[in-house]
């Protein structure tokens, strides 16, 4: 026989709170950057132009792999103009540097549009600012118009801008 006690206190089906329920509290933001609601960050667009994205396993590899294959794509473009050995080394420095921020893929987007080529590397993974050393190689290529790097949710974009407008050629030196 069991004693009413050791059944525990009887409830009843009426029973209520006394207490209100409190509504759940927000919990703060756990990115390290606070967005304004209804705002988000504008994606990356290229419309009404040839366009190209190649995509690479990070590895030493990566940057001459990337600049075999742009090339390639800026060929088929007809881009005459394009000085091929500046194009190869600034994708050669924008995929090296993407492949240093860790990530384990690369791409590289090429656009092109009046007579002129971008090359952007995505390093699908955030990284540091880039050395400005980075930055001096590529605009010491005598092509390159203008280059730079985002720091965005998707990754570090790393760019430059290469001039492709077909060069005159010069008469050659007299002895």
């Amino acid at each position: 026989m069991t004693s009413p006690e050791a059944q525990g206190p009887e409830s009843s089906p009426t029973h209520r709170r006394t207490k209100p329920v409190e509504p759940m509290r927000r919990q703060p933001a756990t990115e390290f950057r606070t967005r304004l609601p209804g705002l988000s960050r504008p994606r990356m667009q290229i419309r009404n132009r040839q366009t190209a994205a190649l995509t690479f396993r990070a590895d030493e590899w990566a940057p001459a792999k990337a600049a075999a294959q742009a090339l390639a794509v800026v060929r088929g473009w007809s881009c005459a103009g394009v000085d091929e050995q500046d194009m190869e080394a600034a994708v050669r420095l924008l995929v090296t540097v993407a492949v240093r921020d860790g990530g384990r893929r690369v791409s590289v987007h090429l656009a092109d549009q009046a007579e002129k080529i971008l090359v952007v590397a995505l390093s699908h993974q955030p990284g540091a600012a880039p050395e400005g050393a980075v930055f001096a190689a590529l605009t010491a290529l005598a092509t390159v118009d203008s280059c730079g790097d985002d720091l965005a949710d998707d990754g570090r974009r790393l760019w430059a801008l290469l001039d492709a407008a077909p060069r005159p050629r010069r008469p050659p030196r007299a002895p």
